[in-house]
């Protein structure tokens, strides 16, 4: 036999519209009646992605064609901050502005739930949905495996790395694209910050076969990837260049010839373990946004490239507290000249 409050409560639900009281009002959505949360919002989600010094890189024009907006490539680029990033960020930008909160939940039904729109639909194109995990390229065979010896397995590397209390060890990768285009990533673990290398085809690609022992036209070859690498990191402080962790990817047989030119000291995940550099892994997650599988990533300049990887260092991430990368490695630089003996973050 039912409780008598559970009798009660079904008898009210079978009510047509209950009692007055207790039909449901319809609510206003907190972004439509405040103005400036609404700009910050969709400033976030849709803002361009642009270099430090303010040049934008625009990305693919594309019109809005409805809610599913089309397979990766074919959508634009912005800001495209995650919900849960610009809710948890608003209390840091505004500290002691109350009106300026909002959950991520409540941005999600702004964009979803027919009614609650205070939010333009065509702003979910700027959401980072869709998405699968990143699978690791395969490799071919052995290769690449002739150039890698047991003192610089990952296993050799210092264990400072591992928990990421002092910054300067990086992860790195390269994702490829059509017509074995590629762009290289870097990934310093503790601050997240991301450097991105730019990797243009050779004069020659395409036009006739490859000769067997010629220079790698694509553009990532051991020698285009050794010099990437060494112009990038040359413009980090000595003590931000600690470690560099690769799979045994062909692209880093000229690993020694890196250490001498640049002074990191380049460490090997084991064969197919693409979780040993779980954090670069998860970046280049995030910039297939910009750079999908099956485009031609040659087509993008140094500066696009550098837009694209601004933007990433500019939004927030729960794992640095929604402190940016960048607000987290300039915090560890000034820091350091405020106190040269410290190390950790």
């Amino acid at each position: 036999m039912l409780p008598r409050a559970a009798v009660a409560w079904s008898i009210v639900r079978r009510l047509p519209n209950g009692t007055p009281s207790d039909r449901r009002r319809p609510k206003i959505a907190k972004l439509a009646l405040n103005q400036a949360l609404r700009l910050y919002v969709e400033e976030r989600l849709a803002g361009t992605a642009a270099a430090p010094d303010g040049i934008v890189a625009p990305g693919p024009t594309v019109p809005w064609i409805g809610r599913r907006h089309g397979q990766r490539k074919d959508r634009r680029w912005g800001k495209a901050w995650s919900p849960e990033q610009i809710a948890q960020r608003l209390a840091i930008d505004f500290p002691d502005d109350e009106t300026m909160r909002i959950s991520h939940e409540a941005i999600y039904q702004a964009l979803f739930i027919q009614g609650r729109g205070a939010l333009r639909r065509e702003l979910t194109a700027c959401l980072r949905t869709g998405r699968a995990l990143r699978t690791p390229r395969a490799r071919v065979g052995l290769r690449g495996k002739g150039f890698v010896s047991s003192e610089i397995m990952i296993s050799q590397r210092p264990a400072e790395a591992d928990d990421r209390a002092v910054p300067g060890h990086w992860e790195g990768d390269l994702i490829l694209g059509l017509g074995s285009s590629a762009i290289g990533t870097l990934v310093e673990r503790t601050t997240r910050f991301t450097m991105l290398l730019h990797l243009p085809r050779l004069d020659g690609h395409g036009e006739a076969p490859r000769s067997r022992n010629g220079p790698a036209l694509a553009g990532h070859g051991a020698e285009a990837v050794r010099d990437a690498i060494t112009r990038t990191i040359a413009t980090l402080p000595t003590e931000l260049r600690r470690s560099l962790t690769w799979d045994q990817g062909a692209e880093m047989a000229q690993h020694a010839a890196l250490k001498i030119d640049s002074g990191i000291q380049v460490y090997f995940c084991d064969p197919q373990s693409p979780w040993q550099r779980g954090t670069n892994e998860n970046t280049n997650g995030l910039l297939r946004q910009y750079f999908p599988k099956g485009t031609d990533l040659s087509a993008h300049s140094a500066a696009t490239i550098a837009a694209v990887a601004a933007t990433l260092n500019a939004r927030p991430r729960k794992a640095l507290g929604w402190k940016t990368p960048a607000e987290a490695l300039d915090q560890w630089l000034m820091k350091r000249e405020t106190d040269p003996v410290a190390t950790t973050v």
